[in-house]
């Protein structure tokens, strides 16, 4: 009885175990599963966590150009300000300097307008004639119109040698001789009248400078010259006003 139950425990446990077996190797397999997923799992983390470092390297790799690339940007913007800064002081430097240059032309030509020949109308006569030339004849005439003809015969004779080639020339020498005359200096009166005719026989004044040498010879008590040129007027300017004078001296001498 003893040995019949004994064997039934033992068959009971062997069964037992026979069942076990595939439990413990399911078991067995399930963990190697989750140990294999949970390797599958660090690594894919690893990686990633990998990938992540590599990504926040490469990040601040960026951020590092972004900022240099802000800091180059800031730099040329700052030279950019300061190139205009340049530009627009050396702009103003430059108007400044058109502006004192066309100050300085205008200075230039209004000074040399004050040296340029200008056109005279004398005696009938046109000519060019400096600035300077026409108020040393005009402050002369001047002089001789005030009656001061001893000063008028000087300054007179001065214009005629600063200006020997002057289309006042002639005009000069018709009142320096003039002046000559009223100073009773009938013989250089005479000189300088001669030199208006020698120098332009057609010029307007050339009747009444005849006439008025044959004034001076006159005064001179040369009758015979003085007839003689009363009759060269009225034979070379017969039509003038000289001519008509020196028709009734001549009358009155005879």
């Amino acid at each position: 009885m003893k040995s019949q139950r004994t064997f039934k425990l033992q068959a009971m446990a062997w069964v037992l175990a026979c069942l076990a077996i595939p439990a413990a190797q399911a078991a067995l397999f399930e963990d190697d599963e989750a140990r294999r997923a949970i390797l599958d799992l660090r690594q894919k983390v690893e990686r990633q966590r990998g990938e992540i470092q590599q990504i926040g390297g490469e990040i601040q790799q960026i951020q590092r150009s972004l900022l240099d690339q802000q800091n180059q940007f800031e730099t040329l913007s700052a030279e950019i300000a300061r190139l205009r800064g340049e530009k627009e002081q050396l702009s103003q430097e430059l108007r400044q300097q058109q502006d004192a240059a066309k100050s300085a032309s205008q200075a230039v030509e209004e000074r040399l307008r004050k040296f340029e020949p200008v056109k005279v109308q004398v005696d009938g006569l046109e000519f060019l004639a400096e600035p300077a030339e026409i108020r040393f004849f005009e402050d002369s005439l001047g002089v001789f119109r005030k009656g001061d003809f001893i000063a008028a015969s000087s300054s007179f004779t001065d214009f005629i040698r600063r200006y020997p080639t002057s289309g006042y020339s002639a005009t000069a020498l018709f009142w320096l001789g003039n002046a000559q005359y009223a100073n009773r200096d009938y013989k250089e009166a005479i000189r300088n009248f001669n030199a208006l005719l020698s120098k332009s026989s057609e010029h307007p004044r050339a009747p009444e400078t005849m006439l008025s040498i044959a004034n001076c010879q006159l005064e001179l008590k040369d009758l015979k010259a003085a007839r003689k040129t009363l009759e060269d007027v009225m034979k070379t300017y017969p039509q003038s006003e000289a001519a008509s004078a020196a028709r009734e001296r001549l009358a009155r001498l005879k």
